[in-house]
């Protein structure tokens, strides 16, 4: 199904649960109850050196660190090689890098 009949379809559901809300508060309230949960676990990560962390505390300095390292020229292990890429326009142009100063 395409991203547009989605969108539509739920805009249905909400329409049709808006306008009967009088008669079935039940359906009403536990769709929204569905829509403002939020998600509050991250689970284990991985540091670099393989070294699994449970504690929360620890794990946004591990995902800061990932996102740093994403927009930095220090880290080839986070370059993409294009392959296979026959009949493609950029075949011989030369790669965009972002340094850490542009973001």
């Amino acid at each position: 199904m395409a991203l547009d009949q989605v969108r539509k379809t739920e805009a249905m559901i909400e329409v049709n649960l808006a306008r009967d809300v009088m008669g079935n508060k039940k359906n009403f309230h536990r769709y929204i109850g569905d829509k403002t949960k939020t998600r509050e676990n991250v689970g284990p990560l991985w540091k670099e050196m393989r070294d699994l962390v449970t504690q929360d505390m620890e794990k946004p300095e591990i995902i800061n660190d990932f996102f740093a390292s994403v927009f930095t020229e220090k880290c080839p292990s986070h370059t993409v090689k294009v392959t296979n890429s026959k009949g493609c326009y950029w075949e011989n142009e030369e790669l965009l890098t972002v340094g850490e100063n542009q973001v």
